[in-house]
């Protein structure tokens, strides 16, 4: 599948932003979005030519909120009642790093931020 993936290059301070849907909770795993860090995008046509993999974790009071008042998400409320964090096959190990914070609403839209670390 390749829908809701897109190439996005940082601005001279480093940082991108981009908008999309919250991200539904499947079956077995936490709320996430993977990403991909490459040094230009020249660089991202090529899955080898990544220099960084990972995710962005949500935070849980977020997640009920909006699966328990949006419109859509009813699957994703039931499997996000059958997961933590702790049970979650990736993120069980840890996540402080990955976890995004969000400021926003379901009505208005919510902003999540994370800082990513890149050895230079």
């Amino acid at each position: 599948m390749n829908y809701l993936r897109g190439v996005q290059s940082t601005g001279s301070d480093g940082t991108v932003t981009f908008t999309t849907i919250f991200p539904g909770c499947y079956d077995g795993r936490m709320p996430h979005m993977h990403f991909e860090v490459y040094r230009s995008a020249t660089a991202a046509t090529s899955y080898a030519n990544k220099i960084k993999t990972s995710q962005i974790a949500f935070p849980t009071d977020v997640c009920t909120t909006v699966y328990t008042s949006a419109t859509g998400y009813a699957s994703s409320l039931t499997n996000f009642n059958r997961i933590s964090f702790a049970t979650d096959n990736v993120f069980s190990d840890g996540y402080s790093t990955q976890l995004a914070t969000l400021s926003g609403s379901v009505s208005a839209g919510y902003a999540a931020t994370l800082t990513v670390g890149i050895a230079a």
